[in-house]
């Protein structure tokens, strides 16, 4: 394929400026995850008093040392509901991709030693986009549980939508999805269902407590009073309510005993063989995509950059190049994987609509994943992009995007604006993963322009209205308008959010979207058995 001859100076000026801001960036999410660090071992003494293993040691000890572990939506709920100085970012639960026992699996600890392990409404909707993940990509789950259940300061922002969760672990049962859970400590009321719901269940000695309704509530409910073990300690939950197939003696116990279960599950031996592959890595280096997006988000830049320094030996056949330049499409291999992509070099015109919208059906066809990443102002607008038919085009690509039945990935690596964040797969569309870099925004439309907008329409309907346009007041309106639109657009808000899986060091882009890719393309081989209520505990 031809290889992208790079024509950026990286001992410019510019280049050295926009390092320095991307680097800000980075710093500035490693900060975040740091001060939740900080803010779980708080809880340390508390849980070695109890005998207990802090939720990262629970799930450091799961996964496989030394395999690759992929961290989703860490910042989800970041400075949001109870979360005041950012501390307590991730909606309760440490999630992610890893390896146990050689197996590819989803694994979600509730992260008990910040509030209980509490869930608030972003933790909840990071549940639901777990669940999703794992379905999509046929990955089976482990869950670690101890958690106080639902945060009842947000109980009638939970409980409705609470059902799907449930309804998820019902479905990934009958899809043939194996589920294991440990239960650690608490998990009370709706929290019990979750392990109810799993395949496997192992409940730590002396430890885990699940019942519907603890001694308090039971006592004002019905008057009985019981203790905890009796009403729903391990002991008679494996014993004789079985719920339990497995009891535990402690937390390291029971991270053993799920590890044996996944290995003793054949699940990769279910699985066609995986194609050995070899190829060439980028003629660039990872670390020039630091300087390459511009600190102002209105200066342009060539999408051609960032594909050099992400595709196998920098190779990219580019798909219509002389038709249009504003939407780049083409064909690559990230890590011996072929994928099809879609880039931005500015707003989204009706030539370059149409060119995506056939290339995104030509992947389609030849089952090609594609990649699309994201800086775009949106669709071109104005009297000449009207007449050219820009929304007849901007809504094939939208229908090609949104019908495409091959897996699709998301970078947002710059801006992404309007009808454009739809078209080039935003999270609205469904894309198997979406992942953004620090720099990025994502808003219905720039601040200055919203503010911009809403001073000429209120201007306009105040002389409609008979009535004198006050200055100062356009001018606050204008100002406070964009000040909030922007506040609203960043890669943080975004990312608490859940608008995307989570933030990313540039650097890191290239192995994220061959891990990714590598999932995708094994979930499409795996075959499943599948039943049609899922496997009940009797």
């Amino acid at each position: 394929m031809p290889v992208i001859e790079s024509h950026l100076d990286t001992h410019s000026a510019d280049f050295a400026r926009n390092r320095v801001a991307m680097l800000a960036g980075v710093a500035h999410l490693r900060q975040i995850e740091q001060a939740v660090l900080e803010k779980a071992a708080l809880a340390q003494a508390r849980f070695e008093q109890r005998g207990q293993l802090l939720p990262r040691e629970r799930l450091n000890l799961l996964l496989d040392p030394g395999a690759p572990f992929l961290e989703l939506a860490s910042l989800a709920g970041y400075k949001l509901h109870d979360d005041k100085d950012g501390s307590q970012a991730g909606g309760g639960l440490i999630a992610g991709i890893g390896y146990v026992s050689g197996a590819r699996v989803l694994v979600v600890a509730n992260n008990s030693a910040i509030k209980g392990g509490t869930i608030s409404p972003s933790g909840l909707n990071k549940t639901l986009r777990l669940q999703q993940i794992a379905m999509e990509n046929k990955l089976p789950v482990i869950t670690l549980a101890e958690s106080g259940g639902a945060n009842l300061n947000y109980a009638a922002q939970i409980f409705v939508e609470g059902a799907r969760s449930f309804a998820n672990q019902a479905r990934m049962s009958a899809m043939g999805l194996p589920q294991i859970t440990v239960v650690h400590g608490s998990a009370t009321a709706g929290g019990a269902y979750q392990p109810g719901l799993s395949d496997y269940v192992v409940v730590v000695r002396d430890k885990a407590r699940l019942f519907l309704a603890g001694p308090p509530l039971l006592k004002a409910a019905t008057g009985e009073v019981a203790t905890e073990e009796e009403l729903g300690g391990a002991q008679m939950h494996a014993q004789v309510a079985g719920t339990a197939e497995y009891l535990a003696e402690n937390d390291a116990d029971g991270i053993r005993l799920a590890r044996e279960i996944v290995s003793l599950l054949p699940w990769n031996e279910q699985r066609p063989p995986q194609p050995e592959r070899s190829w060439k890595e980028p003629r660039y280096p990872a670390d020039e995509l630091l300087g390459l997006i511009p600190d102002d988000p209105k200066k342009p830049y060539d999408v051609r950059e960032i594909i050099a320094r992400i595709a196998d030996g920098s190779d990219f056949l580019e798909f219509k190049s002389e038709f249009d330049q504003q939407t780049i499409c083409g064909h690559l291999r990230i890590r011996g994987q072929a994928c099809g992509l879609i880039g931005n070099n500015g707003p989204i015109t009706p030539k370059g609509a149409s060119k995506a919208a056939q290339f995104i059906q030509l992947c389609d066809q030849s089952r090609t994943p594609l990649l699309f990443l994201h800086n775009t102002t949106g669709f071109m607008v104005g009297t000449e992009s009207e007449q050219q038919g820009v929304i007849k085009h901007g809504a094939k690509m939208i229908q090609a995007v949104a019908n495409a039945r091959v897996p699709k990935l998301t970078v947002v690596v710059g801006g992404s604006y309007g009808a454009g964040n739809y078209a080039m797969c935003g999270r609205g569309l469904d894309p198997r993963f979406i992942f953004a870099w620090p720099n990025s925004h994502t808003a219905v439309m720039g601040g200055a322009q919203a503010g911009k907008v809403l001073r000429i329409i209120t201007q306009a309907t105040q002389i409609k209205n008979g009535l004198t346009p006050d200055p100062k007041m356009l001018d606050q309106l204008e100002q406070t308008t964009a000040q909030k639109l922007d506040s609203q657009s960043t890669a943080l808000y975004g990312s608490a959010n859940l608008w995307d899986d989570g933030l990313i060091d540039p650097r890191d882009t290239r192995t994220l979207l061959g891990y990714l890719l590598d999932i995708c393309h094994a979930a499409e081989l795996r075959p499943l058995q599948a039943n049609s209520f899922g496997v009940a505990r009797f």
